[in-house]
């Protein structure tokens, strides 16, 4: 069934309260996507196809952040986006990180440990308070397991004041959340999520301090001022700027990326933001829950994925409870399956269309 949301059209929306899992496409997107493959098998796919996606996806996401298009690189995850950080940080390097994190924040500082590297993790509202005591924070805006949001503007104000730099997980934050950080050292995420992409694309933005101090760890020919040129021989000649840091791009997830995220960076912010926290925060309401500004919900007590099935939910288990996600595609009337699916009675699913297709 499709269903009309922001100016476009989603399949699959109905019921579907995973985002924080994996986000749905715009039918324009999954359709872009679907011809790109056509023209793979059919022997006409050329690599100038994924260049314009590239380009758009890095300005759609310099808008998201705040930040000059120079300083976004384009790499594939988060964890080796942050990898690449963690790689260059000198020995000895002490790094703080919220109790829990999860883990694409923290392995790629925990595998550093035979260099010196320490990570230490703090429990929310003293790991804002004592940034300045670490040399490295590191942690997500928005918590992928219950929706947590990091008092970010207490954290800036106590990195600033040391010279801490600071690291900002925003997967779970950019798409829904009207914020800007162009004060941050680098703000890093993923296109799967929130921003309604394929997976295998991520994006980092870069502060010039922390671009300066960084090693090109994953230089390759797209990370050359010229592709063409940069493709044989030595010496290495990178790219200007933060795309000198660019990882190879995955073709097919780039050309999905760079038709979502410009989209989604071209919504009314605000109106997306109140949506899916007003939905969210109706379901707290009923649940005896006090409101939060974060569209993600840990349901307390036992997983109920059983009866979330039945009533037509998508849903997750993360932490032992069951996690829901309210996006800008999602209704009052998702709430009320949900709300089904909790009582002790559910009802079955309906009958849904699986592609961005007419059903046959």
């Amino acid at each position: 069934m499709r269903r009309e949301a922001f100016g476009t059209t989603f399949f699959g929306a109905e019921g579907f309260l995973d985002t924080a899992t994996s986000g749905l496409p715009p039918c324009f997107v999954a359709d872009a996507m679907r011809d790109c493959v056509r023209s793979w098998a059919q022997g006409r796919l050329q690599m100038s196809t994924f260049d314009a996606p590239m380009r758009a996806s890095r300005a759609a996401y310099a808008a998201l952040v705040g930040v000059d298009e120079s300083r976004v690189t384009m790499g594939t995850s988060v964890s080796s986006a942050i990898g690449l950080v963690a790689a260059s940080i000198p020995d000895g390097t002490r790094v703080a990180t919220l109790r829990g994190e999860f883990t694409s924040v923290t392995f790629p500082f925990a595998a550093q440990a035979a260099r010196g590297v320490t990570v230490t993790e703090l429990p929310a509202g003293l790991l804002e308070d004592a940034a300045g005591d670490f040399d490295v924070v590191a942690a997500s805006l928005v918590q992928s397991a219950d929706g947590a949001v990091l008092d970010v503007e207490r954290l800036r104000r106590n990195a600033a004041e040391s010279g801490t730099l600071t690291l900002i997980d925003a997967t779970h934050a950019l798409g829904w959340r009207n914020i800007e950080m162009p004060w941050a050292d680098a703000v890093v995420s993923v296109s799967y999520k929130w921003l309604l992409g394929p997976r295998g694309v991520a994006w980092m933005s870069l502060s010039q301090r922390l671009s300066d101090a960084l090693i090109p760890h994953l230089a390759n020919p797209y990370a050359g001022e010229d592709l063409w040129s940069s493709v044989y021989g030595l010496p290495m000649r990178l790219a200007g700027g933060a795309r000198r840091f660019d990882a190879a791009p995955v073709w097919f997830s780039i050309l999905g990326a760079g038709l979502a995220l410009p989209w989604v960076a071209s919504l009314d912010r605000v109106a997306v933001e109140a949506h899916g926290v007003g939905l969210a925060n109706r379901l707290r309401a009923e649940l005896g829950m006090p409101a939060v500004d974060s569209p993600i919900v840990s349901i307390p007590g036992s997983p109920h994925t059983d009866s979330l099935r039945r009533a037509g939910v998508r849903a997750s288990v993360r932490a032992g409870s069951a996690r829901v996600g309210f996006h800008l595609y999602n209704t009052d009337g998702d709430l009320d399956r949900l709300l089904d699916g909790l009582s002790p009675r559910g009802r079955p699913p309906p009958q849904r269309a699986t592609h961005c297709e007419e059903p046959r």
